[in-house]
């Protein structure tokens, strides 16, 4: 790999050696390289060599063979302290990312075996930030990664994580006995008002782009082709759709003549109650009660790099930020936003703050459809 200027100011690899970083200087360089790369759109490569537990005397041997194989831009650290070895290799370039991935692990392994110490040591690499639109192996799955980085959350954010779950648990709980009078109505109501289950399932783009079954009341006759909802919603993402008229004159950007509704699915949409049953998914822990909306993965096929965070960072939720204010108002990139607001900005008072919220902007059901 040619040498190459870095704006991040890594630090030189000396000739024959190659400077380990502790595991908080490297993941702070990893969570930095992601931001950079959501700027410049140019993603980066992260090895991760395990097995170091057992042979901690090769450490001082193992930076030698990696400096041939570095550039002064990039970065060796711990990624775990005392068991896995990550190298950051800044831009891959706008060629094949995969294809670069393939050429550098050869070269260390290669490097490792001419200096004897592969034995026992596995590589795996990461093409970062990663294209949440494309199906990944379980290797290259996304949850490794950013677990790590909640090492860099500060301990009492971690405690407040705990409380949140707690909330979703018992919330979920209550909310599911107490409505259930209202949900079997609501499902009987379903079947006799046609033809189908009653309830729909879809995949959705879960936290750090986990897949699960997202579920609803069905308010869609049975086998309706969903090229109409994906060809707005991609113009939607794209900033070129066309904003539609509710019944109260408002522009919105949600289709509002939606010729696959039933007639009660259009009151289940206007009340918001087709949401009922994914207290389910929180109770599953699939969900939150308050986060982001979680994507359909045709919608995250039009992800900008920097988009993608709105389903990195936090657990998806019935209600959120966007929810309590604009809706369906909101342009796209505003709509992330708010998402990325609602992460930095994130503590249980500010859950209990949009709960509260929510009813009156259900009951104003500005937006809904």
């Amino acid at each position: 790999m040619e040498k190459s200027l870095n704006p991040i100011g890594a630090k030189p690899l000396p000739s024959g050696t190659a400077p380990i970083e502790t595991q908080e200087e490297f993941l702070q360089r990893l969570a930095h390289e992601c931001r950079r790369a959501e700027r410049s759109k140019q993603r980066f490569l992260l090895v991760l060599i395990d097995g170091f537990a057992t042979r901690r005397a090769d450490i001082p041997a193992f930076t030698a063979p990696i400096a041939t194989v570095t550039r002064d831009t990039d970065a060796l650290g711990w990624y775990h302290a005392g068991c896995t070895l990550g190298i950051l290799f800044t831009e891959l370039g706008s060629g094949d990312a995969a294809a670069a991935r393939e050429v550098v692990v050869k070269k260390i392994q290669k490097a490792m075996l001419l200096a004897g110490l592969s034995e026992g040591l596995a590589i795996s690499a990461y093409i970062l930030p990663q294209d949440l639109s494309k199906p990944v192996a379980i290797e290259d799955a996304p949850e490794r990664i950013y677990e790590s980085l909640d090492l860099l959350s500060p301990p009492g954010k971690r405690v407040q994580l705990k409380i949140k779950r707690g909330i979703d648990l018992i919330g979920s709980a209550l909310l599911l006995v107490t409505l259930f009078p209202l949900m079997a109505m609501i499902a009987v109501a379903v079947k006799l008002g046609s033809r189908g289950p009653v309830l729909f399932r879809q995949t959705r783009v879960g936290q750090r782009g986990k897949p699960f079954t997202f579920l609803k009341f069905r308010s869609m006759a049975v086998a309706s082709n969903p090229s109409l909802h994906e060809n707005y919603v991609k113009e939607f993402i794209r900033g070129t759709a066309a904003q539609n008229t509710n019944e109260k004159g408002e522009k919105v950007f949600k289709l509002t003549q939606d010729p696959r509704v039933t007639p009660l699915g259009k009151f289940l949409r206007k009340t918001s109650l087709d949401e009922l049953p994914q207290f389910w998914n929180v109770l599953r822990g699939e969900m939150s009660l308050v986060g982001p909306r979680p994507p359909i993965p045709y919608e995250v096929e039009c992800y900008d790099l920097w988009h993608q965070r709105r389903v990195l960072e936090v657990k998806p939720g019935i209600t959120g930020l966007w929810q309590v204010n604009g809706r369906s108002r909101t342009g796209f990139d505003d709509m992330v936003r708010l998402d990325l607001q609602y992460a930095r900005t994130w503590s249980p008072w500010l859950d209990v703050k949009i709960l509260l919220q929510t009813p009156m902007a259900v009951f104003r059901a500005g937006g809904a459809h």
